[in-house]
């Protein structure tokens, strides 16, 4: 092996062509493949692989795609296996095939070209830049044909042109070796500018350039709608028909060819990248039967028949107000919770994923989502306040909370991060006042999904009186029955909570609400590894087909909607990204994500430094102490390495990444400083330090001031009353009331809790790889343990799940990865 390689990087930071090649060649090689190599690795006590973990790497070959040695390796990455370690085992194995993959590439990527939109006679500037042993040289293709001399670093069209739209790659040569950048793909939108109009994108920021046109078109016509934004990377488009997304149409243009009547409503779409999302005006589209009237025919009609046939050739209201009684929402807001890091009692895992997933979903049913972790409970009881200043008459709330929990008769209580040992009523939010006021606003549909324990809490003998009214809108959704606890699962891998697991695989549904939760308790009610342990619990009091996909249809004036939206953008604003320049003539690029509303990823990438400097290196510094954010987490070289699970996948590459969580509990201004450390050959390389301090206000949920005192009108107003539970809908469940119990004998087996890595959890479980529900054999199961939290009112629910591609993929991959095969054999490129 070579001198320069890196023995102490851990092996998930291998560059993926890197990991993909000695997948290739452990997966095909039997006598000295992935199985040899596991073997290898069990007996080394720094790893640890277990039989368990080999069996779990084996079920790999089930899936589509699926990788034994990938599983293998990432197990080992996660247990701190380095590189060095790789290559020890390996040279063991006597693999010099898988050897040699390890071996330094002499020709190294940088800086990827990106995908774009923007304006026909705007100029495209496309970036790609590598290192290597010997000079450079690079040559950029349009699909498979070369772009004339184009020979440098950057690609620039200028002006760009309907013609230049495209995927565009990059080849760079190293002496015999030669590597291809990643694809990019050019949108270039036809847009005529009125006098004074720009459509330039800051910073490669969305901006809406093309709106949608109404369209009124016969039965068996093609319907064609057109929206378009510009923005880097290239924007992602959703089209949505009476509020519900419509299936597979996400390109910029949406063409439905042989238009029936069905197709006829109200269109618009939505329209993001990863760090924002917009939407284009809501259209008409109506569609017209054909009717041939031949006036040499005499015809006796009545009044009402010419009215009809007047209606059908010349009312452009007749389709759209065909349904005058549509169920709809006017406007739809969810506020979800998930309490982990508590203070006095038992940690949890689960809430941070779920919350995480449940917000991608909502968002797709067109829900103003606010996701928050880790709650005080003054910080809880502001949330609720600012989370009803979103409600009003006809609007869908659904509120979602994943923590430690416990219910006194038949009131439900949310535990605060900061709750004492033991805790009450007073300590804690009643789900019942919260549902009062949200009466009060007249609110169209009301869902309560709680992922908590419903043990009764010995501690608190205060019976809140809460007088509900009488409203056929009530949906709770309990993740698991009355006097139960709830449990969280682990596994060698990771998985969603039991609740959200099934959850998820049905909210999308269009079907009442009721409905959805049913068929949720009947797949939970398949899944051994809770049978009989945890089972959903659904009471309702809803009389009408309500469903998560009604279509909106807002019921205020233009000035009270917009003012509401503006109070749920103010809590989801992020700073614009920055260029920093040094006077050594280095330049950063200082970048932000949101993970939740109340957490913040900064990340810091060299974008150019001199020529003569040797090391170059911007982290992120002197943050305020009333955020979270350990300095020993802080600018890693990988978003996990720092926390960042869930969003890993959606931040660039080559960065140092920071999380700052908490973003509540912030009085100031943000201000931090960025350090630049660098070194230069004529200097014997000795460290030189510059600073910039950098102010980006109060970013996301921070300008909500949750960390203030309780405020006027508090959701603690309604938690105070005398005793009378009989006035709690959950002792008055109204018409439809559903328990679901699945009786199951099972051992519960104690665990240390203070013995548990940040990679164990609660149950131990072994989940089929196709996920099919009710598709888990028994033998999945033989090793499962359970553990419950010894206090009764300290249970919670919830499962932690995969540090996964969780979020909506940038591009699309599917036409990226096709183009690639094609480019690829029809270049029929050979090494010299």
């Amino acid at each position: 092996m070579s001198d320069s390689l890196d023995r102490s990087t851990k092996i998930n930071l291998l560059r993926e062509p890197v990991v993909k090649k000695l997948c290739d060649v452990l997966d095909k090689s039997s006598s000295k493949g992935w199985r040899k190599l596991g073997e290898i690795v069990g007996g080394d006590r720094r790893v640890k692989v277990s039989s368990d973990d080999m069996e779990l790497c084996s079920l790999k070959v089930l899936e589509l795609e699926g990788s034994p040695s990938r599983m293998l390796l990432r197990l080992m990455g996660d247990r701190g296996c380095t590189t060095g370690h790789l290559v020890d085992s390996l040279q063991t194995l006597g693999n010099s095939e898988a050897l040699q993959c390890l071996k330094p590439s002499a020709l190294q990527i940088l800086i990827q070209p990106q995908s774009v939109a923007l304006i026909s006679g705007h100029n495209l500037r496309l970036n790609c830049h590598a290192v290597g042993k010997s000079p450079v040289q690079y040559q950029w293709f349009k699909s498979k044909e070369e772009v004339p001399n184009s020979f440098s670093t950057e690609l620039v069209i200028s002006p760009v042109r309907l013609k230049d739209a495209g995927f565009y790659i990059c080849r760079v040569n190293c002496g015999d070796t030669f590597e291809f950048s990643q694809w990019a793909q050019v949108d270039v939108l036809n847009v005529t500018m009125s006098c004074g109009q720009s459509y330039h994108s800051l910073d490669g920021r969305l901006k809406l350039v093309i709106q949608p046109q109404p369209q009124r078109i016969n039965i068996g016509e093609t319907l064609q709608l057109e929206c378009g934004a510009v923005g880097r990377p290239i924007p992602r488009y959703q089209w949505h028909k009476n509020g519900v997304p419509v299936p597979n149409a996400t390109k910029r243009k949406l063409m439905i060819p042989d238009a029936m009547q069905d197709h006829h409503g109200r269109y618009r779409c939505e329209i993001s990248s990863s760090t924002e999302r917009m939407w284009t005006n809501e259209v008409d589209v109506l569609i017209a039967p054909r009717i041939s009237v031949q006036v040499s025919v005499a015809m006796e009609c009545s009044e009402d028949d010419v009215y009809a046939i007047g209606g059908v050739l010349g009312s452009s209201d007749l389709f759209l107000n065909s349904n005058p009684e549509e169920l709809h929402a006017t406007d739809k807001v969810a506020l979800l919770i998930g309490n982990l890091s508590y203070q006095n009692h038992p940690q949890l895992k689960a809430p941070m994923v779920d919350v995480y997933d449940l917000t991608n979903l909502l968002r797709q049913l067109n829900f103003q989502v606010v996701s928050l972790l880790d709650l005080t409970e003054s910080e809880m009881r502001n949330a609720v306040d600012e989370f009803l200043l979103l409600l009003h008459k006809g609007v869908y709330g659904l509120l979602y909370y994943a923590g430690h929990g416990y219910e006194n008769y038949g009131n439900s209580f949310m535990v605060p991060v900061d709750a004492p040992n033991p805790y009450r009523s007073a300590n804690c939010l009643c789900v019942q006042s919260i549902l009062k006021l949200m009466q009060e606003k007249e609110t169209g549909l009301n869902v309560f999904l709680l992922d908590m324990c419903r043990k009764r809490n010995i501690h608190d003998d205060s019976a809140p009186n809460i007088v509900l009214r009488v409203t056929a809108n009530i949906v709770f959704g309990y993740a698991t029955c009355q006097d139960a606890e709830a449990f969280e699962l682990s596994s060698s891998g990771f998985t969603n909570g039991v609740f959200v697991k099934f959850l998820k695989k049905r909210l999308l549904d269009d079907e009442k609400i009721t409905v959805v939760l049913d068929r949720v308790a009947e797949d939970m009610g398949q899944f051994d590894a809770t049978k009989g342990k945890q089972a959903l619990e659904i009471r309702s009091s809803l009389s009408e087909r309500r469903a998560l996909t009604d279509p909106i249809r807002p019921g205020d004036s233009a000035d009270v909607t917009q003012a509401r939206s503006l109070q749920w953008a103010k809590a989801h604003e992020l700073p614009e990204s920055m260029c920093l320049n040094f006077d050594c003539g280095a330049q950063i690029k200082l970048g932000f994500a949101a993970e939740f509303s109340n957490v913040l990823i900064i990340y810091t990438h060299i974008i150019k430094k001199p020529e003569d400097m040797s090391f170059c290196q911007a982290h992120v510094t002197d943050f305020s102490q009333d955020l979270d954010v350990d300095p020993k987490e802080m600018n890693r070289e990988t978003p996990e390495e720092t926390g960042i699970y869930l969003l890993s996948s959606n931040l660039p590459q080559h960065c140092l990444y920071t999380r700052v969580s908490s973003l509540q509990k912030l009085r100031e201004e943000l201000v931090f400083t960025v350090c630049l450390q660098g070194s230069f050959t004529a200097m014997d390389d000795e460290s030189v330090h510059w600073t910039k301090s950098i102010n980006i206000g109060k970013p996301l949920i921070a300008r909500l001031d949750l960390h203030r005192a309780m405020r006027r009108n508090s959701c603690l107003q309604t938690c105070m009353m005398p005793h009378s539970p009989s006035h709690s809908p959950c002792h008055s469940p109204g018409p439809e009331r559903h328990l679901h119990l699945h009786l199951h004998h099972g051992t519960h087996q104690a665990q240390d809790y203070s013995r548990l890595s940040p990679q164990q959890h609660y149950l131990d479980v072994y989940e089929h790889p196709q996920g099919a529900v009710g598709g888990c054999g028994d033998s999945y199961y033989e090793n499962l343990s359970l553990s419950r939290y010894e206090p009764a009112y300290d249970s919670a629910a919830g499962l932690s799940t995969s540090p996964g591609r969780l979020s909506i993929p940038i591009e699309t991959t599917d036409d990226i990865n096709e183009l690639q095969t094609v480019f690829i054999n029809s270049l029929q490129l050979q090494q010299q």
